[in-house]
């Protein structure tokens, strides 16, 4: 995409940093002009509550001045409302475009900005030559997947050699919830998005657990959107159901082992509760820090963090070590 093209669809000259930038995003969406026209802008305000902001005033210029006014130095971006891909006339080509956008972006403010590359799936060969070439030409950071495809979790059988692909180039899986169709207008008064954006975490990881993928995939590295959604209530049930021989033989190395090694960013889990029960399960090393931008700024996550009871150390490690040891190829501004 010429530099022409790119400012018409959203693109702007490098903006100034702030003086001490620090946090790494992983969880900070972008929306191109020609992703949201294809899809609908009022169709996603109408289907996402809060989602204004994406769908009419999104640019780079936007997202990185909320990078500085909170403190981020670098945010791996992903395509904001992805599942709409396979909805569209040519997902693939589509799929295409958003990556070499967000590579663009990256070439465009240097230090600022890495890619969760999108795929068109749930078609496993066409999602398999974007792998390629996002990671081999592109040279994306990371892939970017949604939670489920239909009726389809990331789990499921048929995405098996996706899942084979990935692992077998030791990559950075980034994953972030949907609403499911069967699970639309549930509760009179309550959005879709506050409860079944996290369930849909829950129901993936629960596809990927018993299903055997994440037993199969040792070197992939998995991060789960907004601390794994609603997983640490049912921590209990899932360590009974995988006791079963048949489940148990798809987890050989068990499965605490398999939560403890995947990661959980902090967007919407930057609270004292959530926080701590997140910490029970995991390591310190595992939590990653993500905005969900849009829909919550930098600032937000910071603030926060900042009633987690963290030591400086903690949550320089949350903000930004764990970030860059999971990312080290990542290009980011330096921190003094």
């Amino acid at each position: 995409m010429g530099r022409r093209r790119f400012a018409a669809a959203g693109g702007s000259e490098a903006t100034t940093a702030c003086a001490s930038p620090q946090s790494i995003d992983v969880h900070h969406h972008i929306a191109p002009r020609f992703f949201i026209e294809a899809v609908g802008p009022e169709r996603l305000v109408n289907t996402y509550p809060g989602s204004r902001k994406a769908a009419y005033e999104w640019s780079p210029a936007m997202a990185i001045e909320d990078m500085d006014r909170g403190g981020t130095a670098t945010a791996v971006t992903s395509l904001y409302a992805a599942h709409h891909l396979s909805e569209l006339r040519d997902p693939s080509r589509v799929a295409r475009l958003c990556n070499e956008y967000a590579a663009r972006m990256r070439q465009d403010f240097p230090g600022r900005f890495g890619v969760f590359a999108c795929l068109p799936m749930p078609d496993v060969e066409a999602s398999l030559k974007e792998i390629e070439y996002a990671l081999d030409v592109l040279k994306a950071d990371g892939i970017y997947m949604v939670t489920s495809y239909g009726s389809q979790w990331l789990g499921d059988a048929s995405f098996a050699p996706v899942f084979e692909e990935l692992n077998r180039r030791k990559a950075v899986l980034y994953t972030h919830p949907v609403v499911p169709r069967f699970a639309v207008d549930l509760i009179a008064d309550v959005p879709d998005t506050v409860i079944e954006i996290n369930t849909d975490t829950t129901r993936a990881i629960a596809s990927m657990l018993f299903g055997g993928t994440a037993g199969r995939s040792p070197d992939l590295d998995i991060i789960w959107s907004h601390g794994g959604g609603t997983l640490l209530p049912v921590i209990e049930r899932f360590t009974r159901l995988a006791q079963r021989p048949q489940l148990a033989a798809r987890l050989p190395r068990g499965i605490l082992h398999e939560l403890q090694r995947f990661y959980y960013d902090v967007a919407q889990v930057a609270h004292p509760v959530p926080m701590a029960a997140l910490r029970k399960m995991v390591p310190l090393s595992q939590i990653l820090f993500g905005t969900d931008f849009t829909f919550r700024t930098a600032t937000e996550i910071n603030e926060g963090l900042a009633q987690c009871g963290l030591t400086a150390q903690e949550l320089r490690a949350i903000q930004r070590d764990n970030g860059l040891r999971l990312l080290p190829q990542l290009k980011t501004v330096q921190v003094t």
